[in-house]
């Protein structure tokens, strides 16, 4: 369990702060508009509202106390950025922000961040690879090089063990686990798990071996 501090409530920190509740941590959200704070109120243990952008109100928080101080701010650059560097004046020990371009990362990196998030542009990618892969129910991206992918499985693979099919050496994908038509995920499955019909699987591996794969098996 970690304590949150999570500055600006639109779509994005809304939907964040939900999630960080659902795994059991303490946040506190604060938003300079009060119609806001106030619908919000019920569902956490602590809310604010406040301008982030006056030192006095973020030392009244105590900051120093939280493990994360996200800054979800999504239509105020000027304010994120200036946030984000109030935030290390007052001694956050880490400070995620959110970003629009590349441009904005970079002068968020200077201005303390030490981690910055794309959640527009992360959506985008996702979609744009589901458009143009055969059958990829989700995406993660590791690095330029690899990736996380779950497909469905090829036609051809119901009623075969994945040692049969030897997808490491045929492929060149790494299967992480297997998940069942009614989504149950299998955990590690073992080389003698037979597919069934309504299989998927996610796989790691090199994103363009990834790809090759799905284009050319699961199409």
């Amino acid at each position: 369990m970690k304590s949150v501090l999570l500055i600006g409530m639109g779509k994005f920190g809304q939907t964040l702060g939900q999630k960080l509740l659902d795994m059991g941590d303490e946040v506190l959200i604060v938003d300079k508009n009060e119609d806001t704070v106030n619908s919000l109120a019920p569902m956490y243990t602590n809310a604010l509202i406040a301008n982030c952008m006056n030192v006095n109100n973020l030392k009244k928080m105590d900051i120093p106390s939280f493990d994360v101080c996200i800054v979800a701010i999504g239509d105020d650059f000027q304010s994120s950025l200036e946030i984000t560097s109030l935030l290390k004046e007052c001694g956050a020990k880490y400070v995620v922000a959110k970003a629009a371009t590349d441009i904005q990362r970079k002068f968020l990196l200077r201005n303390g961040a030490d981690e910055v998030i794309y959640p527009d542009l992360d959506i985008a990618e996702k979609l744009a690879v589901k458009l143009n892969v055969n059958n990829v129910y989700d995406y993660i991206e590791l690095d330029a090089q690899h990736s996380i992918f779950e497909l469905a499985i090829p036609r051809g693979w119901v009623g075969k063990s994945i040692l049969d099919i030897g997808p490491r050496n045929k492929y060149g994908i790494n299967i992480l686990t297997v998940k069942n038509a009614d989504g149950t995920v299998l955990g590690n499955p073992t080389a003698e798990y037979v597919f069934v019909q309504g299989d998927k699987i996610v796989v790691f591996g090199e994103t363009n071996k990834i790809i090759q794969f799905s284009d050319k098996e699961v199409g």
